[in-house]
């Protein structure tokens, strides 16, 4: 056992282990509600949830869905949140770093209030599960709206993978919305993997991906000095009017739809000088 510094009162091995784990609850009945209706779950869903906490959200989470994987890290939550779920048959507690979880082998959906310091991590785990149909996290609300053009421009994540996955915005959360109160507002980051990419042919797939790479290099200043170092500048000019884009855009602020028209444009079967 250990001293807070501030109260000089000695911090439990609880307290130890939220400041380890970053844990901020999710308390507000509204919120909640907000999360799980982004989330869309429905009677036939295999839901996966991202460190249940206290189980505010998993205790709405699963009366709506199939079956219901709950990981939670922090031991000392474990039996309660079992205790919670007792009424659901169908929801699972699982004392386990959801890190190292293996993903489901069948189409499933992912729901969480994430630790802010470990949303990348998360997020990445996500984008690498094939049989993920979508993620509905609280984030802290800068993440989210970085990730979503929220701030008028884009990040090299989304458009990477934007092909596959849409990326949206779905909401604030206010921080007293969480207890302990953070310094920092959340926000609702939903992912959902398309059904078929937008770019179908392994051409065009590849092709985004270089030019993506090679954009977001930054060299050259612009996109499209960028681009110059692999396309024709007759041909980058024409597509990239067809995209919308000025020549004199920085690469940030293209977004990820104008990419794949841009990228369309230049796989086209045409003469390279048009």
């Amino acid at each position: 056992m250990t001293r807070d510094r501030n109260t000089q009162h000695p911090r439990t091995a609880r307290d130890e282990a939220r400041r380890a784990y970053g844990q901020n609850f999710l308390t507000d009945p509204d919120a909640v509600a907000r999360v799980v209706r982004a989330a869309r779950p429905g009677p036939a869903d295999l839901l996966v949830e991202v460190g249940a906490g206290k189980g505010a959200l998993t205790e709405a989470l699963a009366p709506r869905c199939r079956e219901l994987i709950s990981y939670e890290i922090d031991r000392h939550l474990v039996p309660g949140l079992r205790e919670r779920l007792a009424a659901y048959p169908r929801a699972r507690v699982v004392h386990q770093d959801f890190l190292t979880a293996v993903p489901p082998r069948e189409p499933f959906a992912l729901v969480g209030n994430v630790p802010y310091a470990r949303t990348a991590e998360i997020v990445g785990w996500a984008l690498a599960a094939r049989r993920l149909t979508s993620a509905t996290f609280l984030t802290q609300l800068e993440y989210a709206r970085k990730r979503t053009g929220d701030f008028g421009h884009w990040s090299l994540l989304t458009v990477r993978t934007w092909p596959e996955v849409e990326w949206r915005l779905c909401g604030r959360v206010e921080r007293t919305a969480f207890r302990p109160v953070p310094k920092v507002h959340g926000g609702i980051l939903r992912l959902i993997r398309r059904p078929r990419p937008l770019l179908a042919d392994p051409d065009q797939r590849a092709a985004y991906a270089h030019l993506v790479e090679l954009g977001y290099s930054g060299v050259g200043g612009s996109l499209h000095a960028s681009l110059r170092r692999a396309c024709p500048a007759r041909r980058l000019s024409a597509a990239f009017g067809r995209a919308g884009i000025g020549r004199d855009v920085v690469v940030a602020r293209v977004s990820p739809g104008q990419w794949v028209t841009l990228v369309r444009e230049l796989t086209a079967g045409s003469a390279p000088n048009r």
